[in-house]
């Protein structure tokens, strides 16, 4: 172990977080154990850039934890909708559920209990506690995983468990006695902004006289990436039927699986189930869909294909009726709802070609 991995770690991260950390985030003022969870999540899997209007958006319109847990979980998927990984957003949603009928209304200032709740891990309740209350827990985030694995010249992809172990270890020895908040931010900082994924700066880095990967010539090999392999590809068909005053068909999707209890169009595995489905909804010729241009989505296990197909002015089928997974949503007012990010694309180019040429 280098020297500033023994000693110097925190100290030389401090200084350089001060000159040149983020200090002006959203969730930083005021800095609440809410916004800070919040945040936490938010910030899982995605940057900075684009979570703060999100975030700023959120607490708009849920400024606090029993507002959150008190609010239906479509408003909540709506004001996550374009942020991806939508478990999160469920998630948030029980777990202030959870809090309001646990923990009275507020977060719990303990590892433990916090851990319990949906969605936080290990390194989400760390976080909670450095940045909410100054407590001495480490965290291990993506960022802070690259970090460690160069300084300390850490072999092995990070997600398997003996490696993540190695990690937490050293996360664990570098803690501060002081500055706890500061520092949780100064580590992601550092990963986010110098010691990135491609092209680190490590000429400006404040741990590069310490730096393992570095005096090896191992930068570009540490962390050391995911064993790789094929995704598998599949494709849906999306029924995307509007009627005589334009509006859109919209069904929930199911409680589990991918984009689970979010609006989208209807969709089926293949063309005889979509036909099927077409009949149920609406009255019409299935032959005189028109074909959209395909949308490629990927996820992390998989690769989607989209098919969209497209009727104008078709009447609704009296079964639809009103049900609580089936909707006729007026273009305009898809904003509302939690829907995900391909499909909301598609529907607002509808509402662009809607307003260049209104139905008569």
């Amino acid at each position: 172990m280098s020297e500033v991995a023994d000693s110097g770690f925190a100290p030389r991260l401090l200084a350089w977080f001060d000159i040149h950390g983020r200090h002006d985030l959203p969730w930083q003022h005021p800095r609440s154990p809410y916004r800070v969870w919040l945040s936490e999540i938010m910030l899982q899997q995605t940057q900075v850039r684009v979570v703060v209007p999100y975030f700023e958006r959120f607490v708009a319109a849920l400024p606090d934890l029993p507002a959150l847990a008190a609010a239906p979980l479509d408003d909540v998927l709506g004001l996550w909708s374009g942020l991806g990984y939508y478990a999160r957003a469920r998630n948030l949603h029980a777990a202030a559920r959870a809090c309001v009928d646990h923990h009275g209304g507020e977060l719990p200032r303990d590892f433990d209990a916090l851990l319990a709740l949906p969605g936080i891990g290990r390194s989400t309740a760390g976080a909670i506690l450095s940045q909410a209350w100054g407590d001495r827990f480490a965290i291990l985030d993506g960022n802070v995983k690259r970090v460690l694995a160069r300084v300390h010249g850490v072999s092995g992809w990070p997600g398997l468990p003996a490696v993540e172990k190695q990690l937490w270890q050293h996360a664990q020895a570098q803690l501060p006695d002081a500055r706890l908040a500061d520092y949780t931010q100064a580590q992601m900082d550092l990963g986010a902004t110098l010691c990135t994924r491609h092209e680190p700066a490590c000429i400006l880095c404040p741990l590069q006289d310490g730096c393992v990967a570095r005096f090896q010539g191992r930068v570009t090999e540490l962390p050391t990436p995911k064993p790789g392999k094929a995704l598998p590809q599949r494709e849906a068909v999306l029924l995307l039927l509007r009627d005589s005053e334009g509006r859109v068909l919209l069904r929930r999707r199911p409680p589990a699986g991918v984009w689970a209890q979010l609006w989208s169009l209807p969709e089926a595995d293949d063309h005889d189930t979509a036909r099927a489905l077409f009949h149920a909804h609406v009255d019409g010729d299935y032959s005189q869909g028109e074909a959209l241009e395909p949308i490629a989505h990927a996820f992390s296990h998989y690769r989607l294909r989209l098919l969209p197909l497209r009727w104008r002015a078709v009447a609704p089928a009296a079964a639809v009726g009103d049900n609580d997974d089936l909707r006729w949503v007026s273009l305009d007012a898809i904003d509302a709802l939690g829907i995900p990010a391909p499909v909301r694309t598609l529907l607002d180019a509808q509402f662009a070609e809607q307003q260049e040429d209104p139905p008569p």
